[in-house]
């Protein structure tokens, strides 16, 4: 079976694990420290913004916390989005406000975040989608006119940029995912930056049982007494290990190989599919965006979309559609009508794209879609 995603792992990455065995130290530690710092040079901020996490879902969920979200408050995000951004928001007693996405790039654009706005927003989460940049530009300015907190979910773009500004730097709070099925993985793991200064100390100590210190060696230096607890908040676990950190310092090294062969396949696909009867690929980026190349996604009438995956899967050929819309979820209790969402869940598919794919694989994936598009036709019934 061709896989949608699969992650890149060798000799590179166990040697670094066989290093962490070696130290004797699992837990959160000095390559937990080195991942944070390289990290933040890949971004261009102050390392002490960063904190490695166990995942982004935990990032979403400590960002509503960290922006006291309750019942008074709204936050607008796009309905095609992973559900923990809308769990994160909801579990606070907030109401998540789901806004349309062009059907085409399955991106919000200003208008679109505008549109959906109300006056008890507090916040705006905002997903990039398939590592495409989308009008983050925009609407981070509108969030600034407007006073309003923008999240960056930047979970599918931890190599997108605008220029030369890294996606998840527009906004006051990101997060980026290195789960399994992730560009660059650690298993499971995720970062989180925050802009200012103060709220950065804050998220960092929330992640740690809101200790003030993280260490009792640390402590030991400046106490007599380092095993006092100095607790402000309360908070949780979910900072990141030397076991997580030390793949991901390897994966690092290796995220711009990566991505070039995303871009690659990519390229493959565009040019190898384009003309296909009923078949409309990726639109091309903007001049000065740079993406990540998480998902390739084709889109065709309705009527044959679950034929193509059904046949495809019968092929070899795993697909899939990212993401359904969580405005049709009946535990949000969502009115809206989103017609953009809803034309594009119906009609988008996800080809395979990671870099483990062989030429190979490649050509199969675009000789089936091409045979099986073509035996379903355009039949919309």
């Amino acid at each position: 079976m061709i896989n949608v995603f699969q992650p890149s792992l060798g000799k590179e990455e166990l040697d670094a694990l066989a290093e962490v065995f070696a130290s004797n130290w699992l837990g959160h530690g000095p390559r937990t420290e080195a991942f944070e710092k390289a990290w933040a040079v890949h971004l261009g901020v102050d390392p002490d913004h960063v904190v490695f996490i166990n995942s982004a879902t935990a990032g979403l969920f400590l960002a509503s916390e960290l922006l006291e979200l309750g019942p008074a408050d709204d936050v607008v995000l796009p309905s095609a989005s992973f559900v923990a951004a809308a769990n994160a928001i909801a579990a606070t007693g907030a109401r998540p406000v789901f806004c349309d996405v062009d059907p085409r790039t399955l991106n919000p654009s200003r208008a679109d975040v505008e549109r959906a706005l109300t006056p008890r927003t507090k916040a705006v989460s905002l997903l990039h989608y398939a590592g495409y940049p989308g009008d983050v530009v925009a609407i981070a300015e509108l969030c600034r006119e407007r006073g309003i907190t923008l999240i960056e979910d930047s979970a599918c773009a931890p190599a997108s940029a605008v220029g030369d500004r890294a996606c998840g730097t527009f906004g006051d709070i990101a997060m980026w995912s290195f789960d399994a099925m992730k560009i660059l993985v650690t298993g499971d793991g995720g970062m989180l930056y925050v802009r200012d200064p103060d709220l950065a100390r804050r998220a960092r100590a929330l992640a740690y049982h809101g200790l003030r210190q993280s260490s009792g060696f640390t402590a030991a230096r400046v106490s007599h007494r380092w095993w006092d607890l100095d607790v402000q908040e309360f908070g949780r676990r979910i900072v990141g290990n030397d076991v997580t950190a030390a793949l991901g310092l390897v994966q690092l090294r290796r995220l711009p190989e990566f991505v070039a062969r995303r871009a690659e396949i990519t390229r493959r696909y565009d040019t190898e599919l384009s003309g296909v009867d009923g078949l409309t690929l990726p639109p091309p980026l903007p001049a000065g965006h740079r993406s990540s190349y998480y998902f390739y996604w084709i889109q065709m009438p309705a009527g044959i979309r679950d034929r193509v995956a059904a046949g495809l899967l019968e092929r070899g050929v795993y697909t899939t559609l990212r993401y359904p819309p969580l405005h049709r979820v009946p535990a949000y209790r969502a009115r809206h009508d989103l017609p953009g969402t809803d034309l594009a869940a119906g009609t988008t598919l996800l080809l395979p794209l990671h870099q483990g794919l062989k030429d190979g694989d490649v050509d199969q994936v675009i000789r089936d879609t091409r045979d099986v598009v073509g035996e379903a036709g355009t039949d919309v019934r």
